[in-house]
């Protein structure tokens, strides 16, 4: 597959523009990556027809969603240790009132996860992941139709969330640690969410390192994307996440940022997950996570201007109002 980076813009579109993933943002230019060479930069109306393809087709809805507009990912950590928000939903009816008011504020989709993936976590046992995720699902969707997303890497913690009413599973490990994840997705026509990450959790940030990080995390969605489909989950329930974070250094995660427009050439939605993550704080001078707020609205701004979809986000009220201003000064 081709790596190609369209160089999205907004407003109305010219007259050899290609509409990206089926929205309003347009590109007339794109460039080609390579290993081996400076990128290429050519003409939309130039690329060949099956990346054309992948670049302009709508994006199907997932778990309930369209992409007709960019949508919001709450994160609910269920979970004592999370880097950010460890212990604030721990308990079930605190889990179940954040729940309630990212819905209220705006949130699309509620992601609960109970293990932290946080730099230097260790996993935890299935059974104590399904204590913590299952029962905060089940009374979820007991009291509203919002879609939510299971974050784990376990077969038997998505198969228990599933029943639970949960319609997504994102798996930060690509659905490589638990063998059994892809194959309970694909009989449970399960959407997913595929995340790139270099090493494990516990290891990942001692000294990540790339040939080229932009088509290194490219080549590995797509070979993930290969295997899922393989499995049998249609290409169409696929999101894919770059994995910001997840064994790279800032620098690493800056150039993913600038080049994430590459990752629609996939042909799958993208998820973005930068919130309050700590390159945000280096830059932004913001030691406390629960102070990043700005500085990850900005980036997620940054990213809906080259066509990500789906933004996953603590503050939820912050980044709806940011989008809504954001949408209102588009060029339309």
């Amino acid at each position: 597959m081709i790596p190609v980076r369209p160089l999205v813009q907004s407003g109305p579109p010219a007259a050899d523009a290609l509409p990206l993933a089926g929205g309003p943002l347009w590109f007339r230019e794109a460039l080609v990556l390579s290993r081996d060479r400076a990128p290429e930069r050519v003409a939309a109306r130039d690329l060949p027809d099956d990346v054309a393809r992948r670049l302009t087709a709508p994006r199907a809805p997932v778990a309930g969603l369209d992409w007709a507009a960019p949508r919001i990912m709450g994160i609910l950590n269920v979970t004592p240790d999370s880097f950010s928000d460890g212990g604030v939903h721990e308990r079930p009816e605190a889990a179940l009132a954040g729940a309630r008011a990212m819905a209220d504020a705006g949130a699309h989709i509620l992601d609960v996860g109970g293990e932290s993936t946080r730099p230097g976590s260790f996993a935890i046992a299935e059974e104590e992941e399904i204590r913590r995720t299952a029962p905060v699902i089940t009374a979820i969707r007991a009291e509203t139709d919002l879609p939510v997303s299971i974050d784990t890497r376990k077969a038997g913690v998505a198969r228990a969330a599933l029943d639970a009413g949960a319609g997504l599973i994102n798996d930060v490990a690509a659905f490589t640690f638990d063998p059994g994840l892809a194959p309970l997705a694909a009989s449970r026509l399960a959407p997913v969410c595929v995340m790139h990450a270099q090493g494990d959790p516990q290891t990942m940030q001692l000294n990540p390192t790339y040939d080229n990080v932009v088509l290194d995390v490219f080549d590995f969605l797509v070979e993930r994307i290969a295997a899922l489909t393989d499995a049998g989950i249609a290409r169409d329930a696929i999101l894919v996440d770059p994995g910001i974070g997840f064994g790279k250094t800032q620098d690493h995660n800056l150039t993913l940022l600038r080049n994430i427009a590459v990752f629609h050439a996939l042909g799958c939605p993208i998820l973005l997950g930068v919130s309050r993550k700590r390159f945000i704080g280096v830059i932004g001078n913001a030691p406390v996570a629960a102070d990043r707020a700005p500085g990850s609205i900005a980036l997620g701004l940054a990213a809906l201007g080259q066509g990500v979809q789906l933004l996953r986000v603590h503050d939820v009220v912050e980044t709806a109002q940011a989008i809504a201003l954001w949408q209102a000064v588009q060029d339309r």
